[in-house]
């Protein structure tokens, strides 16, 4: 009996023992994680680089995420956010500017920040639906009911005058000239009559704003034009902010004005901001984001968000893609590289 109290004594003691250094191992576990809340910094810096035309969204759906990310990491997340025409923010990035996360008017525009080093190749791929965070489509906004047009067709008018905005500088006015283009080629036009048919209509322009935001201010500000080509999602929210603007979405052809979103490796790397901006570009295709864009006017990529703001979104008959026109790296080289299509034809329209 001795002996065998004995061992169980032994036993005792060496659960307690087992049980000593589980808690310290807990409490070392505890310790670390506590640690590491103390080291991650109170709060983070992300750099947003957009265009114009999405300010209005971004700026209900910033304060949505940073509150969402302050509840589950206890971090503040400061943004700094800059807006202006797609391509002039392609190359400031391109140049220095140290965006975290770029939204810009077209793949396009990404590429070349992919093609500068900073973005990894098949950026696509990292996000749902291809990275294509919300899309549009190009509407024709009239001066008053007195303008006359109604189709693609009415804008040859020669007593028509048509505001859009530079595709060299623009991303959304590349859409704009692609929207004329594959109006054309998609109704099955050959590319001679799309060219003359778009030459036509840029004879009817005045002046080329460099970015979307200013050819919106060139037509309702200084009130110059009479049809101003512009995003669906501009005149969508305007009409919700209360003004009453009269307009026409092509609905016969039309192109889907898709719009990606992609971190910026170098620079997320670079300023150790990679998990709160891959957060921050996840949130964008939650359903609470996708309304905001909905609500901006935008065309949701949630099928649920989609449907449920059916109503402001007339359905388009033949809606073609950049993929229906060759992809960006044909359209790039095609009309808009110095020297390509659009060069030519402005050349060609300021000798007449």
């Amino acid at each position: 009996m001795l002996k065998s109290k004995h061992f169980i004594g032994w036993m005792i003691a060496g659960f307690i023992a087992s049980g000593a250094i589980a808690s310290c191992s807990n409490q070392g576990e505890a310790s670390k994680n506590s640690q590491a809340q103390a080291q991650q910094p109170k709060e983070v810096q992300l750099t947003l680089v957009s265009y114009a035309v999405t300010q209005s969204a971004y700026e209900k759906i910033i304060p949505k995420f940073t509150e969402q990310w302050k509840a589950k990491t206890g971090q503040d997340v400061i943004f700094e956010q800059s807006y202006g025409g797609s391509g002039s923010q392609t190359r400031a990035v391109i140049d220095g500017l140290e965006a975290d996360v770029v939204a810009l008017a077209l793949a396009l525009d990404t590429k070349q920040i992919e093609e500068a080093g900073l973005i990894e190749p098949n950026w696509e791929q990292e996000l749902p639906n291809e990275s294509i965070v919300h899309k549009s489509v190009a509407a024709l906004v009239k001066r008053d009911d007195s303008v006359k047009v109604a189709k693609w067709s009415d804008l040859t008018d020669e007593n028509i005058e048509v505001i859009t905005a530079n595709p060299k500088t623009s991303g959304g006015a590349r859409w704009n000239y692609l929207a004329l283009w594959g109006a054309m080629t998609q109704a099955g036009n050959s590319e001679q009559e799309a060219q003359a048919y778009v030459e036509k209509v840029f004879a009817n322009v005045p002046i080329l704003p460099k970015d979307a935001r200013e050819s919106s201010d060139v037509f309702y500000q200084q009130g110059q034009g009479d049809v101003l080509i512009n995003y669906e999602n501009e005149v969508l929210l305007a009409k919700q902010q209360g003004e009453d603007i009269p307009y026409v979405v092509p609905t016969d052809y039309n192109i889907s004005i898709d719009n990606p979103v992609a971190v910026v490796d170098a620079n997320v790397d670079k300023r150790g901001t990679r998990e709160v901006a891959e957060a921050f570009t996840k949130f964008l295709f939650t359903p609470e984001a996708q309304r905001e864009f909905a609500q901006a006017g935008f065309r949701p990529v949630d099928s649920t968000v989609s449907q449920e703001f059916a109503e402001q979104y007339p359905t388009i008959k033949n809606l073609f893609t950049v993929k229906d026109l060759g992809g960006w790296t044909e359209i790039q080289a095609k009309f808009f590289d110095s020297g390509a299509e659009f060069d030519k034809m402005m050349t060609k329209i300021s000798q007449k």
